[in-house]
């Protein structure tokens, strides 16, 4: 038996409750492993800790198995009737068997003949306010990403002063142009997004920055003028609400902008500003030359290395109460429901805890949304973030589809991975997307609108919350940061010029809307003959079982089914290369 392969540890997502009665256990085998069965029982049941620890056993044989590259994951459930729990493996593998503990791998006849106490794995208690908890409302939202500048301009008047005319939807963008997009343009655009089937927004930063795209926050609390007022934002979420659509706002902790007054007060007054210790600062005084000669140079640190950026000290309390109380405005005088934290990774663990405390005492419900592009586990554990932006979902797609000789079972290995990383609370709310205002458009990544809606059709199939960013309904191009932000086409839409596109999305996000199957976190993948053809099924209690098909060969895929929910790219029984089928 190879023993390097075998994993587990009573935390994370290996141990944890998935609410106050149940237990989720995980383990990790390499592919020779044939059966694991967990034996499970109170610690204290052989007396007390230290005594005799021969708790009455309870066996459960795991059956429920998801493959990695190169590991099986054995997962099952138990129920603690005194909400302790002890347990231990055993692993069998031909004529092998062992018995895992907490410390080692044993015989058979060296776990029988244990004279000294056995080191079990050990949940020691399922206290109710340790529990990961996760909004429900989440897993049912389809969220639509709004790169404010660009969407819509609503109101002229606001306009920045270097405004420049609205382009149409092939005319690439430059980093510094404004367009005049604001926040009441997102308000006189809701009937549009609820037509479509959108029950979230997620907005970049409103705050007041010099940007366009406004991450260089120079106020937190006040609405960037050209956006608009507090009055427009509280009405705009007001009308959202009223069109069923909840609301999350950008928070950019991590770093501020130059014009942010703490950090001019540091720039005029070095050590002797009170706000000195607002940041991390090395040394002073700092270059006023180029674009990262402070950063590079080791004076101060900041997002990145752009200097107009400097990254503000979370260790610090006071920043750390100022934070609070910015995000305490928001919730109270926007009445929002979800906040997405920018660059997330970076800002201290001690002002995410804070941060969680404050957010769920004013709104239970309201959703905590980290931007992590890794593995994310440190975040997750129920008392930082609720959910990560699943960049490594999209990765997972994006390459079955750019390298040919990935098999379908490439794309399984992919895909388990990724929703084996977490708990099934945070799996259930993953925030899902295919590209953002940091990525290249998914049409220019892919350069084919077949795999585009395959893509697409897999995004809405799959566990977790699902985003699709501003004219993804389209199909709408552009390249990377700053070109993957042109400006929506109002006027092509009027005519009429997107009507079939936007009439496939409206399809896709009305089988999320309405099939429980594709929101739950329970899926299995089929073999096909043809490996360069995923099928997958969804299921979950008191509910149809739908069958996902995608053609992603060269050569048709023979039907045997009738009557599909969602048909792309099918002709009587067949599914054309770049087709999808969904029953």
């Amino acid at each position: 038996m190879n023993l390097e392969a075998i994993h587990h540890k009573a935390v994370d997502n290996y141990c944890y409750p998935l609410n106050e009665n149940d237990i989720k256990i995980n383990i990790y085998t390499g592919y020779d492993v044939a059966k694991v069965t967990l034996v499970y029982g109170d610690p204290f049941t052989g007396g007390i800790m230290g005594g005799n620890q021969d708790f009455t056993e309870s066996l459960l044989v795991l059956e429920d198995t998801k493959l990695l590259r190169h590991q099986i994951i054995w997962s099952g459930i138990v129920k603690p009737k005194f909400k302790r729990l002890s347990y231990y493996f055993i692993l069998e593998a031909g004529k092998e068997k062992y018995y895992m503990l907490e410390d080692d791998f044993y015989t058979e006849s060296e776990f029988k003949s244990f004279n000294r106490r056995k080191q079990f794995f050990y949940f020691p208690w399922m206290n109710p306010s340790d529990i990961n908890v996760t909004p429900d409302w989440v897993n049912s939202t389809v969220w639509y990403q709004i790169f404010i500048d660009r969407f819509c301009n609503g109101n002229p008047d606001i306009n920045p002063k270097n405004v420049k005319p609205w382009k149409g939807p092939d005319k690439q963008v430059k980093s510094f142009d404004f367009y005049g997009g604001d926040i009441p343009g997102i308000t006189s655009k809701m009937d549009y997004l609820q037509s479509l089937g959108i029950s979230g927004l997620y907005l970049t930063p409103v705050c007041k920055g010099e940007s366009n795209h406004k991450y260089d926050t120079g106020s937190y609390t006040t609405i960037d003028p050209h956006f608009g007022t507090d009055e427009d934002m509280k009405e705009m979420v007001k009308t959202a609400h009223e069109h069923g659509i909840k609301v999350m706002m950008d928070g950019v902790f991590n770093h501020s902008g130059r014009t942010f007054k703490p950090w001019e007060d540091v720039v005029k007054n070095g050590p002797d500003s009170k706000y000195y210790d607002w940041f991390m600062i090395n040394s002073w005084p700092f270059s006023n030359k180029g674009f990262a000669t402070n950063s590079k140079a080791g004076k101060y640190y900041t997002f990145a290395f752009v200097d107009m950026m400097p990254k503000l000290n979370t260790n610090n309390p006071e920043v750390r109460k100022f934070i609070l109380k910015v995000l305490t405005k928001w919730v109270k005088e926007y009445d929002i429901d979800g906040i997405r934290l920018d660059v997330a990774n970076e800002i201290s663990h001690t002002l995410c805890k804070e941060m969680r405390i404050a957010l769920k005492k004013l709104k239970p419900d309201i959703y905590i949304l980290g931007e992590i592009w890794h593995d994310s586990t440190p975040w997750l554990r129920g008392d930082e973030f609720d959910s990560v932006m699943n960049y490594p979902f999209g990765d997972s797609i994006e390459q079955f589809w750019a390298d040919k000789n990935s098999t379908a079972l490439d794309f399984e290995f992919a895909i388990n991975r990724c929703y084996s990383m977490y708990m099934e609370q945070t799996s259930k709310v993953l925030f899902n997307l295919l590209d953002s205002h940091d990525t290249i458009r998914l049409i220019n990544k892919l350069g084919d609108i077949h795999s585009f809606y395959q893509q697409m059709a897999i995004l809405f199939t799959m566990p977790g919350t699902v985003c699709i960013y501003y004219g993804t309904e389209l199909v709408l191009e552009g390249g990377r940061d700053p070109d993957c932000r042109r400006c929506m086409p109002w006027k092509e839409i009027e005519q009429g010029k997107y009507d079939d596109r936007i009439k496939i999305m409206k399809k896709l996000i009305s089988l999320r809307n309405k099939y429980p199957a594709f929101r739950s976190n329970q899926y299995k993948f089929i073999r096909s003959k043809n490996d360069r053809v995923i099928i997958y099924e969804r299921y979950s209690k008191n509910c149809k079982t739908r069958t996902v098909i995608i053609n992603c060969s060269d050569i048709p895929y023979k039907l045997t089914k009738d009557k599909p929910i969602f048909k792309y790219g099918k002709k009587e029984n067949l599914l054309m290369p770049g087709g999808v089928v969904i029953y």
